[in-house]
């Protein structure tokens, strides 16, 4: 069985994938993809994604403030706080995030995005609850916010990886984070990245669609899906020279390790 680690289901559009979310849900269980992972990007998207998703029992959400989203906000960082607090405090949410860095995109608002970041950490910690981050091209600001806010304690996963080696090391070394795996990963330019997931060790990997975007080989140009994580852990198997139930069986284990929502 498989688990989808971080999607959009909110974000899917039904025109595009052929189907509505129910039968997005049906066709990832008909793929033996057991749970899935809805992540928050905005707290005012927060309300609807929980109120769609509501009905099924295999898939749970998380709570957070998506980097690029920062500076669109209506209110203050502290607001911001205050808010998130209060939602990701629910028990059925059971994560924070996703939060972090994204100086490629967006390297304007570098100091809001910190204050942003900072603040997500403080949460999971006062909270007991994991980190859902998203990083890119911000290595060194990322692990030093993280190990400056004892990210270690509430513990976390960088996801949809795509940075150094040496950056997952660290997370894993220095703060016991798991890597989580996209279908970036299948994509005919990704040796580098292909390189990394070989390296790294099994027990800290995760799986993720990260849908609607990225539908990894052989889906590329389609309306990403749940049901397309098996495609990336047939990728994960193949760089790691192991069976595809090997990869099923750890990353599953280690997404359940991570969120505690058996």
């Amino acid at each position: 069985m498989f688990v989808d680690s971080h999607c959009h289901l909110d974000k899917i559009n039904p025109e595009k994938a052929g189907a509505d979310l129910k039968e997005i849900i049906d066709k990832a269980c008909a793929h033996k993809v057991e749970h899935i992972l809805c992540v928050c990007v905005t707290l005012e998207d927060f309300p609807a994604m929980q109120a769609a998703v509501a009905e099924f029992d295999n898939v749970s959400i998380s709570c957070g403030v998506h980097p690029l989203y920062v500076k669109d906000s209506q209110t203050s960082i502290a607001e911001l706080g205050l808010k998130l607090s209060e939602l990701a405090s629910a028990d059925h949410v059971v994560a924070v995030g996703e939060t972090g860095l994204d100086y490629f995109y967006d390297p304007e608002s570098k100091m809001l995005q910190r204050e942003n970041f900072e603040q997500h950490i403080e949460i999971a910690n006062n909270i007991h609850k994991p980190l859902i981050i998203h990083t890119r091209d911000a290595q060194n600001d990322t692990l030093s916010l993280l190990r400056n806010g004892h990210a270690e304690r509430p513990g976390g996963v960088l996801h949809c990886f795509t940075e150094s080696l040496e950056m997952a090391k660290k997370a894993i070394d220095d703060l016991d984070f798991f890597i989580s795996i996209s279908g970036i990963a299948s994509f005919r330019n990704a040796q580098e990245l292909r390189d990394t997931i070989k390296a790294l060790p099994l027990e800290k990997l995760l799986i993720e669609t990260d849908s609607p975007w990225l539908a990894p080989v052989p889906h590329r140009g389609k309306e990403n899906q749940p049901a397309y994580v098996v495609d990336v852990a047939k990728c994960v198997a193949d760089v790691k020279g192991v069976t595809l139930e090997e990869v099923a069986k750890k990353t599953t284990a280690n997404y359940y390790k991570l969120f505690n929502n058996r």
